[in-house]
């Protein structure tokens, strides 16, 4: 759940009036008291740190309704933020105006397997480019693995030599002299996808489907973590009659084993299919109608849904959002939506929507932007 102490309600202020000014919802601090519900002395103390930050600007005068008139905030107009997205083979680098939006996005080769220095070089050739005649405010990372919020680092990732306790955050922000937030693919799709559907309210599941499955957890708008960081990974479901595939976590059995397009990829070739590579292939494969890849898409996305079924029956989300290579697929969609269906309770999936996230493959940029503006004035203070 989010954070509830009296210093992250603070921040949630700050988070909260970036956001209502960004979405045109608050144009003055009374506006924002009254969608906040706090005083008007707390919203000028977190407005003046977000003007000393550089994140807000006044702009002149608004119409008076009585007394004196308004001072009309809006976001900085100087300067942007910048979003990676980063891969096995291939990062997303993203370039944004300070309310969030996506100004444009580019996509480089790189390979994690060379370790942090030299993928890191090359993300941050491009950020040196996008950034050489503006101030760069802040940047977010995605990590394709779990992610210590604190250090900034990859905490016991799989297939990511060199990176374990490497401070990505630290790093980037040692040589950029900004605000650097980092968290795994999953979250930051969530928050993205969220975001641009509801907002700092309700409560969502994001399932990132691609060559492997990851999932992160809304709640109240704000990323749920847990613990350990290890909130929404239903990675490592045991799915029944799934057999006894290991799987990288050391069991056998595991939701990525049966339903990821690594899996899809591997059970094609298993039975005789030696031109599929990828996950793409598959789905190319199912959109044409071949009777074993659409097969085996639709139960990927059975063996997806009970996974679901549990997690929607405990937490009860109004949405559940797929994204990731196997989110254009409508046959996987279909069979997710039709287990979830059957195997909740109908209270639980009353007002439930199971979709595809409208922010597509640019969801996970989203995210980080705003992860990182949302730190911003954190950062400052």
């Amino acid at each position: 759940m989010p954070d509830t102490s009296p210093l992250a309600a603070e921040d949630q202020h700050s988070r909260r009036i970036l956001d209502l000014v960004a979405r045109g919802e608050a144009r003055s601090r009374s506006e924002l008291a009254a969608l906040l519900g706090v005083a008007a002395s707390t919203v000028g103390l977190k407005v003046q740190s977000l003007l000393d930050a550089g994140v807000l600007q006044e702009a002149g005068d608004g119409t008076s309704r009585g007394g004196r008139r308004p001072r009309v905030l809006q976001i900085a107009g100087d300067g942007i933020v910048l979003s990676a997205d980063l891969g096995g083979q291939h990062a997303r680098i993203g370039r944004h105006s300070l309310s969030g939006a996506l100004l444009g996005s580019e996509s480089i080769a790189i390979d994690l397997a060379e370790g942090p220095d030299a993928t890191l070089a090359r993300v941050a050739g491009v950020f040196d480019r996008l950034g050489a005649d503006t101030r760069i405010h802040a940047i977010g990372v995605s990590l394709p693995g779990p992610v210590d919020i604190l250090s900034g680092s990859v905490d016991q990732p799989s297939r990511m030599p060199g990176w374990p306790g490497f401070r990505v955050g630290e790093h980037l922000a040692g040589r950029f002299g900004t605000h650097v937030a980092v968290d795994n693919d999953a979250n930051l799709a969530a928050l993205g996808e969220h975001r641009a559907q509801f907002g700092h309210t309700h409560h969502s599941i994001t399932v990132k489907a691609g060559t492997a499955i990851g999932s992160g957890v809304i709640v109240d708008g704000y990323i749920h973590r847990g613990a350990t960081s290890a909130a929404g990974d239903i990675t490592h479901t045991r799915i029944d009659g799934s057999g006894d595939i290991p799987c990288s976590c050391g069991n056998t059995g595991c939701l990525e084993t049966v339903a990821s397009g690594a899996s899809l990829v591997r059970q094609m070739r298993e039975r005789g299919n030696d031109t599929v590579r990828t996950t793409a292939d598959v789905l190319t494969l199912a959109r044409d109608a071949d009777p074993l890849a659409t097969s085996l898409v639709r139960t990927a996305g059975t063996h997806l849904g009970q996974a679901l079924s549990g997690v929607v029956n405990f937490f009860n989300p109004h949405a559940v959002f797929l994204t990731g290579g196997m989110s254009a697929s409508e046959p996987f969609i279909a069979a997710v939506r039709s287990r979830v269906y059957e195997a909740c309770h109908p209270l639980a999936t009353q007002r439930l929507r199971i979709e595809p996230a409208m922010t597509g493959a640019d969801a996970i940029l989203h995210g980080a932007a705003r992860l990182a503006l949302e730190g911003m004035d954190v950062a400052a203070g």
